[in-house]
């Protein structure tokens, strides 16, 4: 890659600088505003986007005109064009120094560099040595390979390997692409893979996955084949509540299990 770190951001980081002051941006929101000619990022060569600092100010500009004066993007797109609005008035430092990302700071000098955008979530419990906690994507939303690796903090070898063995299944059409959950199994995956455990092994939560599913379908087959949509939603309903009850049980099992280890 031509352009050194410090030149550019990918989405997911510009993500992470912005959720803070603004909790409602999403990539999902940055690329539609980029689809309106609010905004119009760099490409790599290989056509991922690339933000400047003037970039990630005018994104901070046009969300407080929206927050804040409730403006039509009409509106303050027409002001950006005739000057009334001047995002490179705001800069204040160099870019790539002091920059405010929303990163948990912890001591991990082996993370992937792109691996700065976490926040926490529901995926992840309190930081460890390893770990950084993860900037939501929200739902449907679907990230291209670039913007996964920037998102989740894997390499490309620890992806491709991920895929390999099955613990990562992106969508193959029309474009490979990743939704929020791969985003929530690679930023897992990442950690475990920076505590020595290779890829392979991670086939062994799969599979206990796998089992789980295939033991709630036995469950609620005969609510999940009814076309009665009430029905149908009922089945989901209990489908997340045994999931996360059975999940619950899974932590007290393996946490008297480590009690038991280190008395």
């Amino acid at each position: 890659m031509a352009d050194t770190e410090s030149d550019y951001l990918s989405i997911g980081e510009v993500l992470g600088i912005l959720v803070d002051e603004f909790p409602e941006v999403t990539i999902s929101k940055i690329r539609f505003l980029e689809s309106q000619g609010l905004i119009s990022p760099e490409r790599t060569t290989s056509g991922y986007r690339k933000f400047h600092e003037l970039d990630v100010e005018l994104l901070r500009v046009i969300l407080s005109e929206q927050r804040e004066n409730y403006l039509p993007l009409r509106v303050i797109k027409d002001r950006i064009d005739s000057g009334e609005i001047d995002p490179s008035k705001e800069i204040s430092r160099p870019f790539g120094i002091d920059r405010p990302v929303a990163v948990v700071q912890v001591e991990d000098t082996q993370l992937h560099p792109s691996a700065r955008s976490y926040r926490p979530t529901s995926y992840e419990q309190t930081p460890t040595p390893t770990s950084r906690t993860l900037v939501g994507i929200g739902s449907g939303v679907n990230l291209d390979r670039g913007e996964f690796r920037s998102m989740t903090g894997l390499t490309e070898q620890e992806i491709t390997e991920l895929e390999s063995y099955g613990i990562i299944s992106p969508r193959r059409q029309p474009t490979t692409s990743y939704t929020e959950h791969e985003v929530a199994i690679g930023a897992s995956a990442r950690i475990l893979l920076r505590y020595g455990i290779d890829a392979r092994h991670l086939r062994n939560w799969r599979t206990t996955a796998e089992r789980e599913l295939s033991l709630i379908e036995q469950l609620l087959a005969h609510q999940i084949r009814q076309r009665d949509p009430a029905s149908r939603s009922k089945a989901r309903h209990q489908a997340h509540e045994i999931s996360e009850t059975g999940a619950k049980l899974r932590t007290a099992l393996l946490q008297a299990g480590l009690d038991q280890l280190f008395d």
